[in-house]
């Protein structure tokens, strides 16, 4: 395959990737204005110089939201910090009764394997006693240009309950606590399915620090030894 051939299908894995975090209804006319906005071709240059109005201006009005346009900045630009991430699934507030919301710091595929200050994304997911559903990946591209990195994660993060790490420090934890997250530690990692499963397991009997997090009582102080290191 040439040359061009490569960067022509790039361009088309690219468009292909952006238009799947939108809304079926909107990808067609997503398309189109984004080469009314940028210019045709559609090349790899172009796709890599569109700002954040740029894209905003190519969405109906109802489905501008700063973390979906930068979602699509990233993915058209190259960076692509979700073209390995698994796909998330719908959620109504309330689908899960008695869940939580839990972040995982990850770098690839759907594992828990970043650092809170450098992963490039999170994967946002609900989870229950014995239900678990990705509902959102969220890219932290735009926090890297904030006067303060921890503080615009943290941000980020604000209507979670609990964010998995491999590690943090300690100034960056501080001010996940003072946004109501729950920092916890896990230096070897793991995949997003098995965390999920040992938080399921411990919900049945929270220790102290998971039970503030659910808003119950703690049932077992005795299982506060498990908690990973934080």
């Amino acid at each position: 395959m040439t040359e061009t051939h490569n960067h022509e299908r790039d361009v088309v894995v690219r468009l292909a990737e952006a238009a799947r975090i939108l809304p079926e209804a909107v990808r067609p006319d997503f398309v189109h204005r984004l080469a009314e906005t940028l210019g045709l071709p559609l090349d790899a240059d172009r796709l890599a110089t569109v700002d954040a109005a740029q894209l905003a201006g190519c969405l109906p009005a109802g489905e501008v939201s700063d973390d979906l346009v930068e979602r699509l900045r990233s993915v058209l630009a190259g960076e692509r910090p979700f073209a390995d991430a698994p796909v998330p699934e719908a959620y109504a507030e309330g689908e899960i009764p008695g869940s939580l919301r839990l972040a995982i710091a990850s770098n690839r595929g759907d594992e828990l394997n970043g650092h809170f200050g450098s992963c490039v994304r999170f994967l946002i997911y609900q989870v229950g006693t014995d239900q678990s559903r990705l509902v959102d990946v969220r890219p932290t591209a735009a926090t890297e240009r904030a006067d303060d990195k921890n503080a615009a994660r943290a941000a980020l993060l604000g209507d979670c309950d609990l964010v998995y790490v491999q590690s943090i420090g300690g100034p960056a934890a501080a001010k996940l606590v003072r946004a109501g997250v729950h920092p916890v530690k896990w230096p070897l990692g793991a995949s997003a399915a098995d965390a999920i499963e040992r938080l399921q397991a411990s919900m049945h009997a929270p220790p102290p620090w998971l039970a503030r997090a659910m808003g119950v009582e703690a049932k077992s102080l005795a299982r506060f030894a498990s908690e990973p290191s934080t």
